[in-house]
């Protein structure tokens, strides 16, 4: 019983963790990178599908994305796909190849990025502790119908704070990374 909160605790920070790791994937450094364009979708035959289904997505350079359509008549909307999404970013089309330069960040562009970096990981942190909260109120919950034994809550709740201890860590060195990233030039 006690287990099944733990493994369950460890599944969702896990989950939490990844779900961070996603959001900063969107926060663009000065380099450039595949990932970056991954939530950009475009209109495929009347429905939304992700870039990455309707063009090859590479990095040419530090700075320079390219994107090769799989159709000819796909170039068009892939590149207002890219005009239109929120990184603002200017594709140059060479016949069927899309560059995508990615313009320099400003030093206040940096600070600004950092803050929001900084944003997520505490929104990240929150949802851990949250987790944390459920699986002591789990066990609490044992422990008052007379489950387990009070020895039982108090090493779970140790075992469970480890674990929070472990993956607030984890999101911490996943940050220091990005804003080093980040300040880079």
């Amino acid at each position: 019983m006690i287990e099944e909160i733990i493994e369950d605790a460890e599944q969702r920070m896990g989950k939490s963790v990844e779900a961070f790791r996603h959001e900063l994937a969107k926060v663009r450094t000065g380099r450039a990178h595949t990932s970056l364009l991954d939530h950009i979708s475009v209109e495929y035959y009347g429905s939304r599908v992700p870039i990455n289904q309707v063009a090859k997505v590479n990095v040419e350079d530090a700075r320079t994305l390219v994107l090769t359509p799989y159709e000819k008549t796909m170039v068009k909307p892939v590149e207002k796909a890219v005009m239109e999404s929120d990184l603002g970013l200017n594709p140059v089309t060479a016949g069927t190849v899309i560059r995508v330069p990615m313009p320099a960040l400003t030093e206040e562009r940096r600070r600004d990025l950092v803050k929001v970096v900084r944003h997520e990981a505490e929104n990240a942190r929150v949802a851990v502790r949250n987790i944390r909260r459920d699986a002591n109120h789990q066990i609490k919950e044992l422990l008052k119908a007379h489950e387990i034994s009070e020895d039982d809550e108090r090493r779970a709740e140790e075992r469970i704070q480890k674990l929070t201890d472990r993956y607030i860590a984890e999101l911490d060195q996943i940050l220091a990374e990005k804003e080093r990233e980040l300040m880079e030039i």
